[in-house]
This record gives structure tokens, sequence and C-alpha cells, in this order.
């Protein structure tokens, strides 16, 4: 009896449909990208006695394991923090070389003298939410764009922008650089007057 031959498979175009595959995969596949903070780091100096700061021109937020916010040792709600910093931040306590002539806060001489001379303070625990972190940032950023939009309408009343507004104009590539030659000195005089000093110590870890 004749041995009859195994039929063969045609691996031709196997390459062309694995090249296939690859392409459709790499097409529809969505990849993960992590977000962070958009923060600007200081260029290094060499500073041989660090400046001392008074305990009236800083502001401590804590955040615990249990993401409870604690503001200069009190407790408080997240949606409070904004306006708590916006009232450190604009106090203007100082008197003589450290007024604030721009500043529209309570003038209290036990809060900050100056928003040049204010810092926050900011901490957490290794055990905070992440979600937790990040909109307690959230909020103390905000405090400093609610203080250099309202500079930047009463110094630039006829840019028609917020400080926002126009720093987003700065960065976005399709402005013309006439037009970011022109918002680049409005932006930079209202970042001195309420300059971001936000400090973040180490976090810690509670029993």
């Amino acid at each position: 009896m004749a041995k009859r031959s195994a039929p063969e498979v045609n691996a031709g175009s196997m390459a062309d449909i694995a090249f296939l595959l690859l392409i459709f995969f790499l097409v529809t596949t969505t990849i993960e990208t992590d977000s962070g903070l958009n923060r600007k780091l200081p260029p290094m100096e060499d500073v041989v006695d660090p400046p001392v700061i008074k305990q009236r021109n800083i502001f401590t937020v804590v955040v615990n394991k249990n993401n409870d916010l604690l503001v200069e040792e009190e407790p408080m709600e997240i949606s409070e923090l904004r306006a708590a910093a916006v009232a450190f931040l604009d106090n203007g306590g100082g008197k003589g070389a450290d007024a604030c002539d721009f500043c529209q806060g309570a003038r209290d001489t036990s809060s900050s003298d100056n928003p040049d001379k204010a810092v926050i303070s900011l901490k957490n625990d290794r055990e905070t939410d992440y979600k937790v972190y990040i909109a307690v940032q959230n909020e103390l950023v905000a405090a400093y764009n609610d203080l250099r939009n309202r500079e930047f309408k009463r110094l630039y009343p006829s840019a028609g922008l917020s400080f926002v507004d126009a720093d987003s104009k700065y960065s976005d590539p399709r402005t013309s650089s006439s037009e970011k030659e022109a918002l680049k000195p409005k932006l930079d005089a209202i970042k001195k007057l309420f300059p971001q000093k936000l400090s973040e110590a180490e976090p810690s870890k509670t029993n």
C-alpha cells in the first residue's frame, strides 16, 4: 500500500500576519503615563548662612496618615485651605521696610509681613492618600494664582487676561515671539509681587 504524504502547511505568510498583528496592538494599546506636579526647582547656590525666617512668616500645613488637615495646628477642611492661605499671603502685617503697599489683608502683626517673606510649609505622612496630597497641593497653588490674577488685572487691565491665562498663553508654542516678549515682563512683575514659596518637608511615618 502506498504511503500517503502529509499535507504541508504554507507558512509563507505567517511573518506578514505577525507583523500586522504587531501593528494592530501598537495602534490600539493605550500606554499609561505618570503625571506629576509642575515645579520649577531653584538654582543651586552656595548659601553660607541660611536666612532666618520669623515664625509669623511661616504658614504650616500638615496632613496626617488619616488624611486629616492641620493648619497652624488647628483642624481645617480642604475646602477652607485656599482662603486661609490667601489671608496669610495677603496679610501685609509688616512695618517700615517690610510694609506691603499692595496687600489687601487684615494687616495682622502676628501673621506674615509681606508676600516676599511669607512661606507655606507643607508636610504629609507617608500613609497620606495621594488624592488628598494632590488636593492640598492644588488648593495652595490656587491661592497663589488667585492673588496673582488679582494683581495682573489691577496692573494690566488693558490686557484683558488673568495671570493664569497670560501664563498659559506665554507657554503655548503657537504664541508668536512678539506676544511672548510683551507678556514676559508682566508675568515676571506679578511673580515678584507674589513669589511662590512653597516648602515641602520630608514625609514622616507615624505609628
